[in-house]
């Protein structure tokens, strides 16, 4: 595996390459990482990753400077998943001035869910996926984006960015990759003391059980969804979490469901703090 820092190292190392299958991380990578590399591998000419914490989607509150960096281990298990070339800039390289023009997603999209409870995310991922898109699909005909489920909504925007741009890149998600339990694989599960990662499976828990309870009350779904949703919190709250929100939207928009949405057309969202960590997931319905 080529390792690379700065742009023109970058796009010297893929300047033979056609369609390229592109990996963004941020590093302290775990099985659902490796899974995202494995699928881009069949699918382009050369399978590239990055690692890069990216500022501009952390809020002033959050853990920026102490996200976890690993960054030998994830090279090791790079090599060993089959990827052909990493781009790690340092932060000057990929900001070396002020980042003042950036993406800003609809909002009718980004600031549901995730956006209204951080305020700005979306604005610093699509920032950075787009720089990063430029970075690697620059003067390419076509290339990949692989993506996983887990961050629902955060694929939703790279999608609709890559289709309002005319972006020659094709987004691939994948599904969210589980421990043996059934805890969705996350970089901040390293957070988690062991009775905290004994509990963290609660939060699929409920979604799974709001998620029946969704079916269930298919006939009269927009009427009792809100009750629904409350109960589902409250259960969470009474085991100690802080939910921010455990909810069932249409997987095309999510927005509320409508009369004759059902089975096929759903996701079931949440996200809650347990201890310091956030956790979020979700599962279609």
């Amino acid at each position: 595996m080529h390792i690379v820092h700065t742009l023109p190292e970058l796009r010297h190392a893929l300047r033979h390459a056609q369609r390229p299958a592109f990996v963004p991380t941020m590093g302290n990578l775990h099985a659902g990482h490796l899974a995202l590399v494995e699928q881009a591998r069949p699918l382009g000419d050369a399978t590239v990753a990055s690692i890069f914490v990216n500022r501009l989607q952390f809020l002033p509150h959050e853990d920026f400077d102490s996200y976890p960096r690993t960054f030998e281990a994830d090279c090791a298990k790079l090599r060993e998943a089959g990827c052909d070339l990493l781009f790690a800039p340092r932060e000057r390289d990929l900001y070396p001035e002020p980042q003042t023009f950036k993406v800003l997603p609809d909002p009718a999209l980004a600031d549901l869910l995730e956006g209204e409870f951080r305020p700005g995310f979306f604005t610093g991922v699509a920032t950075v996926v787009m720089k990063l898109f430029m970075a690697v699909f620059a003067g390419k005909p076509h290339g990949f984006g692989v993506f996983g489920k887990k961050d629902y909504q955060q694929l939703m925007v790279i999608r609709r960015m890559v289709q309002q741009f005319a972006l020659p890149i094709e987004i691939v998600g994948h599904g969210t990759e589980r421990s043996a339990d059934g805890l969705a694989l996350s970089s901040r599960n390293s957070y988690l003391s062991e009775a905290e990662r004994a509990e963290a499976l609660q939060l699929s828990l409920a979604l799974r059980a709001l998620s029946r309870d969704a079916l269930a009350a298919a006939h009269a779904l927009p009427a009792q969804l809100p009750a629904l949703e409350a109960a589902a919190m409250q259960a969470l709250a009474a085991r100690g979490w802080l939910p921010d929100y455990l909810t069932v939207r249409r997987r095309a928009d999510l927005l509320p469901p409508q009369a004759g949405d059902g089975s096929g057309d759903l996701v079931a969202l949440g996200a809650a703090r347990l201890g310091g960590t956030r956790l979020i997931d979700n599962l279609e319905i």
